[in-house]
Protein backbone atom coordinates (compact mmCIF):
# COMPACT_ATOMS: atom_id res chain seq x y z
CA UNK A 1 0.00 0.00 0.00
CA UNK A 2 1.26 3.46 -0.90
CA UNK A 3 -0.28 6.81 -0.06
CA UNK A 4 1.02 9.95 -1.74
CA UNK A 5 -0.20 13.39 -0.67
CA UNK A 6 -0.03 16.58 -2.69
CA UNK A 7 -1.56 20.03 -2.71
CA UNK A 8 0.00 21.67 0.31
CA UNK A 9 1.45 25.15 0.19
CA UNK A 10 1.47 28.60 1.72
CA UNK A 11 -1.64 30.75 1.76
CA UNK A 12 -2.95 33.79 3.54
CA UNK A 13 -5.63 33.51 6.17
CA UNK A 14 -9.01 33.10 4.56
CA UNK A 15 -7.60 31.29 1.58
CA UNK A 16 -8.19 27.75 0.34
CA UNK A 17 -6.20 24.66 -0.49
CA UNK A 18 -7.15 21.22 -1.73
CA UNK A 19 -5.09 18.29 -0.55
CA UNK A 20 -5.03 15.08 -2.56
CA UNK A 21 -4.03 11.59 -1.54
CA UNK A 22 -3.39 8.94 -4.20
CA UNK A 23 -3.84 5.43 -2.83
CA UNK A 24 -2.19 2.40 -4.41
CA UNK A 25 -3.15 -1.16 -3.54
CA UNK A 26 -5.83 0.09 -1.16
CA UNK A 27 -9.53 0.30 -1.92
CA UNK A 28 -10.67 3.81 -1.09
CA UNK A 29 -14.32 2.90 -1.69
CA UNK A 30 -14.49 0.25 1.03
CA UNK A 31 -11.67 1.33 3.29
CA UNK A 32 -11.29 3.63 6.25
CA UNK A 33 -9.06 6.66 5.73
CA UNK A 34 -8.29 9.89 7.45
CA UNK A 35 -6.43 13.15 7.27
CA UNK A 36 -4.22 13.90 10.24
CA UNK A 37 -2.15 16.99 10.91
CA UNK A 38 0.82 17.67 13.10
CA UNK A 39 1.88 21.21 13.93
CA UNK A 40 5.58 21.56 14.63
CA UNK A 41 6.37 20.39 18.13
CA UNK A 42 2.88 19.10 18.78
CA UNK A 43 1.12 15.75 18.63
CA UNK A 44 -0.57 14.41 15.55
CA UNK A 45 -4.34 14.97 15.53
CA UNK A 46 -7.14 13.73 13.34
CA UNK A 47 -8.78 16.32 11.10
CA UNK A 48 -11.31 14.21 9.23
CA UNK A 49 -12.01 10.53 8.76
CA UNK A 50 -14.11 8.54 6.33
CA UNK A 51 -15.41 5.00 6.05
CA UNK A 52 -17.61 3.29 3.49
CA UNK A 53 -20.65 5.20 4.77
CA UNK A 54 -19.38 7.46 7.54
CA UNK A 55 -17.60 10.80 7.68
CA UNK A 56 -16.30 12.61 10.75
CA UNK A 57 -14.75 16.02 11.19
CA UNK A 58 -12.88 17.61 14.05
CA UNK A 59 -14.81 20.45 15.61
CA UNK A 60 -12.06 22.89 14.71
CA UNK A 61 -12.55 22.31 10.98
CA UNK A 62 -16.28 21.59 10.75
CA UNK A 63 -17.85 23.89 8.22
CA UNK A 64 -14.51 24.82 6.67
CA UNK A 65 -13.01 21.50 5.54
CA UNK A 66 -14.65 18.89 3.33
CA UNK A 67 -13.41 15.36 2.83
CA UNK A 68 -14.28 13.56 -0.37
CA UNK A 69 -13.29 10.50 -2.34
CA UNK A 70 -13.01 9.60 -6.00
CA UNK A 71 -13.52 5.86 -5.92
CA UNK A 72 -12.90 5.49 -9.64
CA UNK A 73 -9.29 6.62 -9.37
CA UNK A 74 -8.70 5.73 -5.70
CA UNK A 75 -8.15 9.27 -4.46
CA UNK A 76 -8.94 10.97 -1.16
CA UNK A 77 -9.27 14.75 -0.97
CA UNK A 78 -9.45 17.42 1.68
CA UNK A 79 -10.88 20.75 0.56
CA UNK A 80 -9.82 23.40 3.06
CA UNK A 81 -11.56 26.76 2.99
CA UNK A 82 -11.30 29.83 5.18
CA UNK A 83 -7.91 28.69 6.39
CA UNK A 84 -6.59 30.06 9.66
CA UNK A 85 -3.03 30.37 10.99
CA UNK A 86 -3.82 27.62 13.48
CA UNK A 87 -4.33 25.23 10.54
CA UNK A 88 -0.60 25.42 9.85
CA UNK A 89 0.80 21.89 10.07
CA UNK A 90 2.10 18.91 8.18
CA UNK A 91 -0.91 17.06 6.84
CA UNK A 92 -0.90 13.29 6.45
CA UNK A 93 -3.18 10.89 4.66
CA UNK A 94 -3.63 7.58 6.48
CA UNK A 95 -5.43 4.31 5.84
CA UNK A 96 -6.41 1.55 8.23
CA UNK A 97 -7.48 -2.03 7.91
CA UNK A 98 -10.76 -3.41 9.16
CA UNK A 99 -14.23 -1.99 9.56
CA UNK A 100 -15.27 1.52 10.59
CA UNK A 101 -15.32 2.06 14.33
CA UNK A 102 -15.35 5.71 15.32
CA UNK A 103 -13.03 5.28 18.28
CA UNK A 104 -10.47 3.57 16.07
CA UNK A 105 -10.93 6.03 13.24
CA UNK A 106 -9.91 8.94 15.45
CA UNK A 107 -6.66 7.45 16.74
CA UNK A 108 -3.43 7.39 14.74
CA UNK A 109 -2.55 4.12 16.47
CA UNK A 110 -5.05 2.23 14.34
CA UNK A 111 -3.71 3.40 11.00
CA UNK A 112 -1.25 1.10 9.35
CA UNK A 113 -0.48 3.08 6.22
CA UNK A 114 0.73 6.68 6.04
CA UNK A 115 1.75 9.10 3.37
CA UNK A 116 4.87 11.23 3.56
CA UNK A 117 2.94 14.38 4.43
CA UNK A 118 2.38 17.73 2.80
CA UNK A 119 3.03 21.06 4.52
CA UNK A 120 0.28 23.64 4.89
CA UNK A 121 1.29 27.09 6.06
CA UNK A 122 -1.27 29.82 6.73
CA UNK A 123 -0.12 33.34 7.50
Amino acid sequence: VQLVESGGGSVQAGGSLRLSCAASNYNVRSGCLAWFRQPRGEEREVVAAVGPSNTWYARSVTGRFTLSKDNAINYLYLQMNNLKPEDTAMYYCAAKLGSWYLKEALSPLWYKYWGQGTQVTVS
